[in-house]
């Protein structure tokens, strides 16, 4: 790593908008490389979280920036982020690491410099979401949007070759850029803050589920499965435009207390008897942290859950995005037991530290 810290390095980031799971991970780069310069479409975090993730660094951004309504509205300029992100000269960097779910590896890079692209999943509303995306749309919107996937996939092959090195976030995001990109991918799993999700053996009798309350977070799904028990309480953490939703129709055993700050959200973790998750995720790093907490993980079993979540070992798999699903495996745990310490423990291997060797190995073996 000696050559490694004489190198110019630029960090390049699709937007900064939330303290996210891709967030996580630029902080944890940028704990690794506390030199490297930070590029970004957008920077709109507010003083807490640029503290948090960025630890007071400047970050360089796009025109998409200083356009109209662009702080609540900037995804609406989307047909936008191939020109802006192609605009940022990097020449003068030995090293570009970009952490991409959507332009940020199309970062334009000269054959002197190496690029490699921390991929958190290919585009998603232009690969596997796309059906999705379009369905509810009405023309001429809908042929607006088609036009723009379009380009947006094409785009997105072209721009393959400025890609040196992938690494993935989990097998299951490796497996896509396979299938989408035709390229191999090193799998390096994001870090996990296991020093502070520190676990506890005492647990008290409550279910926890803890994400951002959108849609594809499918949290609706767990509401409406404790509806149908209403002998088992649960308490939802976390803001979004799904929680008027979920407030109207929760049942007098469910508690939605809305954004917490981490301190508070660690408390709630480490005194869940479980922690219920039901997204189809790249990786998922709340769950993980719930588990760092001692506390075991009702989980989704398919994509990045799949396998970090190990079925009987690190909680319970439901195979199906269903209520009847979530139920059976609710049941199914309350007869089976998990000690909080070996939970800890699994959890360790996800930390940070871990992160930062394998980082740093992957380099090391390019040198």
């Amino acid at each position: 790593m000696d050559h490694m810290n004489t190198q110019k390095i630029a960090l390049v980031h699709d937007w900064l908008v939330t303290d996210a799971g891709a967030e996580k991970v630029l902080r944890a780069f940028i704990e690794i490389f506390p030199d490297a310069d930070i590029y970004s479409l957008v920077d709109f975090l507010d003083k807490t979280q640029r503290e948090n993730i960025l630890k007071g660094k400047n970050v360089h951004t796009t025109f998409i920036q200083k356009l109209p309504f662009a702080k609540k509205h900037f995804r609406n300029y989307l047909p936008l982020f191939p020109l802006a992100i192609e605009q940022f000269d990097l020449r003068k960097y030995d090293l570009v690491i970009s952490s991409s779910w959507a332009v940020a590896k199309g970062i334009k890079t000269t054959n002197k410099q190496l690029h490699i692209c921390y991929c958190h999943t290919p585009i998603r509303y232009a690969w596997d979401l796309y059906e999705e995306y379009i369905k509810d749309l009405k023309e001429p919107k809908k042929t607006f949007v088609k036009l723009t996937l379009a380009y947006l996939r094409r785009w997105d092959l072209k721009s393959l070759p400025r890609v040196d090195h992938f690494i993935a976030n989990s097998h299951y995001v490796a497996k896509r850029i396979k299938k989408t990109y035709k390229r191999d991918a090193t799998v390096i799993y994001p870090p996990v803050d296991t020093k502070n999700f520190f676990c506890q053996t005492h647990k008290e009798d409550f279910y926890l589920s803890a994400s951002r309350l959108v849609a594809y977070k499918k949290t609706l799904l767990i509401v409406e499965a404790f509806n149908t028990m209403p002998e088992k309480k649960l308490v939802v953490i976390g803001e979004g435009e799904e929680y008027e939703k979920l407030k109207a129709i929760a049942k007098s055993n469910i508690t939605l207390l809305g954004y917490k700050e981490k301190k508070e959200l660690i408390a709630y973790m480490q005194k869940a008897k479980a922690f219920v998750y039901a997204a189809l995720e790249d990786f998922g790093i709340v769950p993980l942290e719930a588990l760092s907490c001692g506390t075991p993980v009702i989980a989704y079993g398919k994509g990045g859950t799949a396998e970090s979540i190990q079925d009987k070992k690190s909680g319970i798999h439901f195979h199906e995005q269903s209520i009847q699903s979530i139920c059976e495996a609710i049941e199914g745990f309350e007869n089976f037991s998990f000690d909080p310490k070996e939970l800890s423990k699994r959890a360790e291997t996800f930390s940070t530290e871990r992160f930062t060797k394998e980082i740093k190995d992957f380099l090391q073996a390019l040198q």
